[in-house]
C-alpha cells in the first residue's frame, strides 16, 4: 500500500505542461492542512521551521524528534491528500528509524537537508547516508534531497548539479536546490535527471513561471506560515484596539 501511494505521489511530478508544476503548500498543523487540502491542492508538505515555531522551538533541529513526528502524524491524519514531511537533517536518527517513523506517521515522503549548523555537509558522506535511507525506504517513500549550496556554498550551477547527481545516484527521487536564483533554474533542470523542486517566495516568480523555468515541483518553505503570523498579529492588534487592551 505504501509503495503504491508513493508511486502515485511521485507520478504527480510528471507534468505535460511546463507552466503547471506540482504546487505543494507547506503547512504547520491540522488546521492549516485542512484549509489547503479543502482549497483543492493535491498534496501537502510540512515546513520544519513552521512546525517548530508552532511547537515553541527554533528552526534548525531544535525540535525533539518525538515532537516533530507527532506533529507530522497529526497533520497527516487530518487530511485525505498525501503529505510529505520536512525533517531537516533527520534529527540524528538512523536511516531505518527515520523511515519507520515516517511510515508510522503516514507520510508519503520526506525532505532531507545537506547542511547543519549553517555549513554544508560533505557531499560524498551525505550521498552515502541518503543511500541508506533510500534502501530502508524501498519504494515506500519519495525522497526529496535538499541542496544547500545556494545558502552556504559557492552558489554555482556546477556545485549544485554535482551534489544533485550524487544524491540521485544514492536514490533521491527529487532534488531541491533551495534559493537557487530563477535565472539558473533552466540550467539546473537541464543537467539533472530527476524532478526539480523550486522555492516560491512572495514577490518573485509565480509557481507557473518557476515551472516554465524548469521546476516540476514548487513549495513555499515557511512563507505561508509567516503570512499567517502577520495576519494573526494584525488581528491581535485590531482586537486590542477594539477591546481596550493596553
Amino acid at each position: 500500500m505504501a509503495a503504491t501511494r508513493a508511486g502515485e505521489f511521485l507520478a504527480l511530478h510528471d507534468r505535460t505542461d511546463p507552466g503547471d508544476p506540482l504546487v505543494i503548500p507547506n503547512v504547520w498543523d491540522a488546521v492549516s492542512a485542512r484549509a489547503f487540502a479543502e482549497a483543492g491542492f493535491p498534496a501537502l508538505a510540512t515546513s520544519s521551521a513552521a512546525v517548530a515555531a508552532v511547537l515553541g522551538h527554533d528552526d534548525g533541529e531544535d525540535t525533539p524528534a518525538d515532537e516533530m513526528f507527532a506533529a507530522i502524524k497529526r497533520i497527516v491524519r487530518s487530511v485525505d491528500v498525501p503529505v510529505t514531511a520536512d525533517i531537516e537533517g533527520g534529527y540524528g536518527l538512523a536511516p531505518g528509524e527515520i523511515v519507520e517513523r515516517l511510515l508510522d506517521a503516514g507520510a508519503i515522503g520526506c525532505n532531507l537537508e545537506d547542511s547543519a549548523g549553517r555549513q554544508l555537509k560533505d557531499a560524498e558522506q551525505q550521498a552515502e547516508w541518503l543511500s541508506e535511507v533510500s534502501v530502508a525506504a524501498g519504494e515506500r517513500l519519495v525522497l526529496n534531497a535538499r541542496i544547500d549550496t545556494f545558502l552556504y556554498g559557492d552558489r554555482s550551477v556546477e556545485s549544485a548539479v554535482k551534489r544533485a547527481c550524487l544524491y540521485i545516484g544514492a536514490g533521491a527521487d527529487v532534488v531541491y536546490p533551495i534559493l537557487a536564483p530563477e535565472e539558473l533554474l533552466p540550467g539546473l533542470a537541464n543537467d539533472v535527471s530527476k524532478p526539480l523542486n523550486a522555492l516560491h517566495r512572495p514577490g518573485n516568480a509565480s509557481p507557473s513561471r518557476l515551472g516554465c523555468l524548469g521546476a516540476a515541483r514548487v513549495t513555499f518553505g515557511d512563507g505561508l506560515h509567516q503570512q499567517a503570523v502577520t495576519d494573526v498579529t494584525d488581528l491581535a492588534r485590531r482586537t486590542g484596539r477594539a477591546y481596550g487592551a493596553q
